[in-house]
């Protein structure tokens, strides 16, 4: 009897150490672009969701997603407007920033690597106008350690002439392609992919 209740203890303690080390095991990598070759070493992960706001005919998309250029981490941001109206340029110059403010209060800025962009704008067949602007973003000298620790609340992009905040959600079922994104836990989920 007692050596039984020995061995179901044992039981139970493998089943326990089983199961954390899937509740905490890195979810795969899903890249878009993995390519080695004499011009060196580049990785991108595919595009996730972060933001989707639809509001009075106009909707508002960001994407993001991971690259390593010869080792150099970097967040590449894409930002989709379509709207059958006006749509408001949002410029990335020398000069524009984006700030990730994590939960445990700590705030973590990104420095634009590129020149002046303010995106294209392509009609589509609906005749909506669709403004798809891209930008990247290099991560600043411990700022990797901290998004790997902690999840974020909220994203603020300096643009050329305007600063604008998005409220970044634990998760939301988008109204594109109806799957569920967790935009909160992105860096925590996605930046083992380019170390």
């Amino acid at each position: 009897m007692h050596q039984n209740k020995i061995k179901m203890k044992h039981l139970i303690a493998i089943t326990l150490i089983f199961l954390s080390f899937n509740a905490f095991a890195q979810k795969p990598c899903d890249y878009s672009e993995n390519i080695s070759d004499s011009l060196g070493d580049y990785k991108s992960t595919k595009a996730y969701m972060i933001y989707e706001k639809n509001f009075a005919g106009n909707t508002n998309y960001i994407f993001f997603s991971l690259a390593l250029t010869d080792g150099l981490p970097t967040l590449n941001v894409q930002l989709i407007q379509k709207s059958k109206g006006f749509l408001k340029a949002n410029c990335f110059d020398k000069n524009s920033k984006l700030f990730l403010q994590l939960i445990n209060g700590k705030i973590i800025t990104l420095i634009h690597v590129e020149e002046e962009n303010c995106g294209s704008i392509i009609r589509d067949d609906k005749n909506f106008d669709n403004r798809i602007t891209t930008a990247r973003f290099m991560f600043m000298k411990g700022s990797i350690e901290e998004l790997k620790n902690s999840a974020i609340s909220l994203m603020r992009i300096k643009y050329l002439t305007e600063i604008e905040d998005y409220v970044i959600t634990k998760e939301f079922k988008s109204e594109l392609d109806s799957l569920v994104y967790e935009p909160e836990t992105y860096f925590i989920n996605n930046l083992q992919c380019i170390e």
